[in-house]
């Protein structure tokens, strides 16, 4: 996957523009080869990960500033977004890890510098098509990339509790047709759509239970056989009704 990014610097960033003490952080999910992923920043110099986020400026809206914020970091506009939940834990008092970034990359600054403030973070997850997102790193950060949700590694301040919120979130809006709608193709096999279930609830599945239940919920519709050459093995094709 590659990655563009984004040739600013904290120095050139008028931070009056935003709204102070408030942030917006992302958890932004993709599937891809069986696998459930989320994508996560690396900022310059180091070691340290967070989860994409970003500010609201003054003239904007919340869910507007959450969809400029997505745009940044995947390119895709119209993504599936759902506010989930807000954050104000004392660990967003701890200046430390913004001080090591600015540090690190000696950026000049002091204490009442922007980003030292401690920030309310109003929190959204994203589904989005793997395939179609060049991810992009912001102007503090080194990449931002596709991490396996069984590898996710520590994360500033409360960026782990968001992500696994929002994860607990989607387990539980897992029978909506947005979740395979979102992230899998257009069509699909039912192993294909058990695969994802799978991967987003962490165990394996009943075969014959699942297929049962999924035909059973009256969102799928079934659209043929899938080209293999061999006509006998050839798995049905589902599509999701949309509501």
């Amino acid at each position: 996957m590659s990655l563009k990014k984004e040739h600013l610097k904290s120095s050139n960033i008028d931070w009056n523009q935003f709204m102070p003490g408030i942030s917006i952080d992302c958890v932004i999910f993709g599937y891809h080869d069986k696998e459930l992923k989320v994508l996560v920043l690396e900022y310059k110099k180091t070691g340290l990960f967070a989860l994409p986020g970003g500010f609201i400026k003054k003239d904007e809206t919340l869910d507007d500033a959450a969809k400029r914020v997505l745009k940044e970091r995947t390119g895709l506009s119209n993504i599936y977004l759902n506010q989930f939940h807000t954050f104000g834990s004392l660990k967003r008092s701890d200046h430390t890890p913004m001080k090591t970034v600015l540090e690190n990359n000696e950026a000049s600054f002091d204490e009442t510098h922007f980003l030292l403030q401690r920030f309310i973070s109003v929190s959204y997850f994203a589904l989005v098509d793997f395939k179609k997102v060049e991810p992009v790193a912001d102007s503090l950060s080194d990449t931002c990339q596709w991490i396996d949700i069984n590898e996710l590694p520590s994360l500033i301040l409360d960026h782990n509790d968001i992500y696994q919120k929002a994860h607990d979130h989607l387990k539980k809006s897992i029978n909506s047709e947005a979740v395979g709608l979102n992230l899998l193709s257009k069509t699909f096999t039912m192993a294909e759509l058990q695969g994802l279930h799978e991967s987003i609830l962490g165990k394996e599945l009943n075969r014959t239970s699942f297929h049962r239940k999924i035909m059973l919920s009256g969102h799928l519709k079934r659209i043929g056989k899938k080209k293999t050459g061999k006509a006998h093995r050839s798995p049905y094709l589902y599509k999701f009704i949309q509501q």
